[in-house]
């Protein structure tokens, strides 16, 4: 009985007290109400009561706001720093690093060496004296006269470097006995197709003349020969006789005794052959010869290899007419390319 109106009596301090001196207030008029029962209290269990274990506190100074109790069944708050008093940070928990193992590094596939080049087949000469493989003419480079131009220049210079003998720079050719054409536009026209083949072909080719119009000597074609630095020299001409019975093609370089550029001899001389045997070939013509002369300015002035193409006779009625059709002078063109082509095959 005793101990239960005790527990009351806390119950209503709990309830009802704001400081202690109100606790003590209300303790002391439950003592009384205690000393009228008729059970003695123990003294243990008062000794117990009063020392906190049901959270009274033992008054002391005047209580401040912080010390207040709190009601039951009221959530206690923590107060936040007062202000003006400096309060010691609680130092952050050190942040112990996680370490990730790198990936580790997967060696790289190994490189399979490529496959062994296997070179290529040596080209083999077509039936028309040509090549089937572009490797021994890619990039010649082939220089073309058309001989002659509109107007001939009768002006002297030497037949050669440091000459004597004196020759007219440059002549306007002959002319189709039955056809009229000049040589001078058969000419052109036969380099113009050649130079179209050769280009097809995988050639650089530098014309030295594309119009009639021009004043060009012997030895200034061949110094534009020589000055481009040629892998040959060709010059496109056509032929004249008094006998108009004569006919064929025919090609003319130098001899090998030549005074002025006789080491120029064996080149000039099978690719005069190569040029003749190809063009008889494709048109059918008859194959004259390999005229071999010291005479010509043109072969003189060379410091390349050089041929001078004799396509047919003028004078010559068949091949006069022939050499006015455009498809003779498209097998004049593709026979001079073929002999180019063998010249630098063999």
């Amino acid at each position: 009985m005793r101990l239960q109106i005790i527990e009351k009596g806390i119950q209503f301090i709990k309830k009802c007290g704001k400081t202690i001196a109100a606790a003590a207030i209300c303790l002391t008029a439950t003592m009384l109400l205690l000393s009228g029962c008729s059970d003695k209290p123990d003294p243990a269990e008062n000794s117990r009561l009063l020392s906190g274990e049901h959270e009274v506190r033992t008054a002391s100074a005047t209580p401040t706001g912080e010390e207040m109790l709190t009601p039951a069944g009221t959530p206690t708050i923590t107060p936040t720093e007062a202000p003006g008093k400096e309060t010691t940070p609680t130092p952050a928990a050190t942040a112990t690093p996680t370490i990730t193992p790198a990936a580790t590094v997967t060696p790289a596939a190994t490189v399979t060496p490529a496959a062994t080049v296997t070179p290529s087949a040596t080209p083999t000469p077509t039936p028309d004296g040509g090549q089937s493989g572009e490797s021994n003419r890619t990039g010649k480079l082939v220089v073309i006269d058309a001989g002659h131009q509109r107007k001939g220049n009768n002006d002297k210079e030497p037949d050669g470097p440091n000459s004597a003998t004196l020759k007219a720079k440059v002549s306007s050719g002959t002319t189709g006995h039955f056809t009229g054409i000049p040589e001078y536009e058969l000419n052109l026209i036969v380099a113009k197709k050649l130079q179209s083949i050769l280009l097809e072909r995988g050639y650089r080719v530098i014309m030295v003349r594309e119009t009639h119009d021009v004043n060009l000597s012997n030895s200034e074609r061949a110094e534009i020969a020589n000055k481009a630095g040629a892998d040959v020299f060709v010059r496109i001409h056509a032929n004249a006789n008094d006998n108009s019975d004569v006919n064929g093609a025919e090609t003319l370089c130098q001899t090998k005794n030549n005074p002025y550029n006789s080491a120029l001899y064996p080149q000039s001389r099978k690719l005069s052959q190569s040029i003749l045997d190809a063009l008889c070939a494709e048109c059918g013509c008859k194959k004259r010869h390999v005229v071999e002369t010291d005479t010509m300015s043109g072969i003189n002035w060379c410091k390349v290899p050089v041929t001078i193409v004799e396509m047919g006779f003028m004078t010559n009625e068949k091949e006069d007419r022939l050499m006015a059709t455009e498809e003779y002078r498209d097998k004049l063109a593709k026979g001079i390319a073929d002999g180019i082509d063998a010249y630098f095959a063999e």
